[in-house]
Order: structure tokens, then C-alpha cells, then sequence
């Protein structure tokens, strides 16, 4: 089982680094397929956080869940 803010961390970070790739494939002109598959996984993370966190999550709780889930495992 996944830790929810861990999946939630996790999402973000997909879903926002998949936006380069969208938009170099638009700009290039070709269908972002690798691009929306990223996203997908990045939302499907971001859905498996707020099923699974008792309380849900806000938007306002993001960036102090990034910051939670750095202390946890990175530093």
C-alpha cells in the first residue's frame, strides 16, 4: 500500500513534467502521446491520493505535502 501523500507527491511532479513534453510535441507538430500517457499516470496518482487519504486533500495542502514527503525521504 501506498503511502497517500507519497502517491500525491508523486502525481504532481508527473503530471508537471509532462508539461514540456506537451508542448514540445505541439510545437514540433505531433500528437503528445507519450505526453498524455504521463499525464494520465500522473492524475491516476493524484486520484489514488485523495481516495485514499481519510480527510482528502485541498489544493492549499500541496505544497506542504511536497515539503512533508521531501523531509520523509529525501533529506
Amino acid at each position: 500500500v501506498m503511502d497517500p501523500d507519497l502517491s500525491l507527491a508523486d502525481g504532481v511532479v508527473t503530471a508537471a513534467f509532462s508539461v514540456p513534453s506537451i508542448l514540445s510535441a505541439l510545437s514540433d507538430r505531433r500528437a503528445p502521446r507519450a505526453s498524455a500517457v504521463t499525464v494520465l499516470i500522473g492524475g491516476c496518482l493524484i486520484l489514488y491520493a485523495t481516495q485514499t487519504n481519510p480527510g482528502g486533500y485541498e489544493v492549499t495542502d500541496v505544497p506542504d505535502v511536497l515539503v512533508r514527503v521531501m523531509e520523509r525521504y529525501i533529506l
